[in-house]
């Protein structure tokens, strides 16, 4: 195996490839996580779901920030991938970064693990908000809440004295102004289209020198997006996210560590069926159309494709 071609990290999510000459093939499976943990069923068509949102947003904030996206064209794809139907939609040359080890969250509305930590501690990573508030509540700003960006295991939320201590003032400072805009722009986009952007989280890296966007960009798997139409504080808001999924794995009874439970049909089938809709409410264009922009040949193909997807890992490992 030449080492311009090999399997260089496998994700919660995305399997990595070194491709040489500085450059990563970024691949998304249809594996889902939650509360940090890979659960053992696949969503269909979920890795093409988050490419394709990452490609709109990389448009829509590129005035922003530069970032590592090269193509999510196939036809750009080094040999042997470009031949490798199961990667279209779901795929991206990008430019290798030097990761810096903080995930960047970014909330407007209470809730999740910030609202725990303010029930408890009556601030979100050291940032002090007003008593009174409760679950979905809109903050006063949208504050940036850091976390450790854990190998393994559950990430652990940083105070920005914290953040400063593990990278420096100054890209601390940078990361949290540059994580405010580009949460603020994902709302203004998102609330024309009737979407609220409750809370998201970026990462950003080095390439020549430069701060840049890495990784997915406001997708379900990193945001929660709620319905703007019957949006109510006080109480859990419907979503386009895996919060689905989270309520039912905390239904059930799982504490959160491995192994997880499996997942009912029903659940997948409404979980993929959330994916798609989240796709068709942000970008405003049918999922089929980006599939067959992107050349997806088959329309349920997504079987297939965990197994491509694992002989790929294999012959490249």
């Amino acid at each position: 195996m030449t080492p311009t071609r090999k399997l260089a990290a496998q994700g919660k999510v995305r399997d990595i490839y070194d491709v040489g000459e500085d450059r990563l093939l970024l691949v998304a499976t249809d594996r889902i996580s939650a509360f940090d943990v890979v659960l053992p069923n696949p969503i269909p068509d979920k890795g093409r779901v988050l490419t394709g949102l990452t490609l709109f947003w990389l448009e829509k904030t590129r005035d922003l920030i530069g970032n590592h996206m090269i193509s999510a064209d196939r036809r750009d794809f080094p040999e042997p991938f470009g031949i490798e139907p199961s990667l279209a939609g779901r795929s991206m040359l990008a430019t290798k970064a030097q990761v810096i080890p903080v995930e960047c969250v970014a909330r407007g509305y209470l809730t999740g693990s910030g609202l725990k930590q303010y029930r408890a501690e009556g601030h979100v990573c050291g940032v002090p908000l007003p008593p009174g508030l409760d679950e979905a509540h809109r903050l006063p700003e949208p504050i940036f809440t850091p976390t450790t960006k854990a190998a393994e295991g559950h990430d652990l939320p940083l105070t920005f004295e914290e953040t400063v201590d593990l990278i420096g003032k100054g890209l601390a400072e940078r990361l949290r102004e540059i994580t405010i805009a580009l949460y603020e722009r994902g709302g203004e986009v998102a609330a024309e289209r009737g979407i609220i952007v409750a809370d998201t989280k970026f990462e950003f890296g080095f390439a020549g020198g430069e701060l840049i966007l890495i990784d997915e960009v406001l997708t379900p798997d990193s945001s929660r997006f709620w319905p703007a139409e019957g949006y109510t504080p006080g109480k859990s808001q419907p979503s386009f996210d895996k919060q689905f999924v989270r309520d039912w794995l905390d239904a059930s009874g799982w504490d959160h560590e491995p192994p997880p439970p499996e997942l009912p049909a029903e659940v997948i089938d409404r979980t993929a069926a959330k994916y798609r809709e989240a796709y068709e409410k942000v970008t405003g264009e049918s999922f089929d159309h980006f599939r067959h922009l992107m050349g997806v040949m088959s329309e349920h193909d997504w079987e297939t494709c965990a197994v491509d997807l694992e002989r790929l890992r294999t012959e490249h490992a």
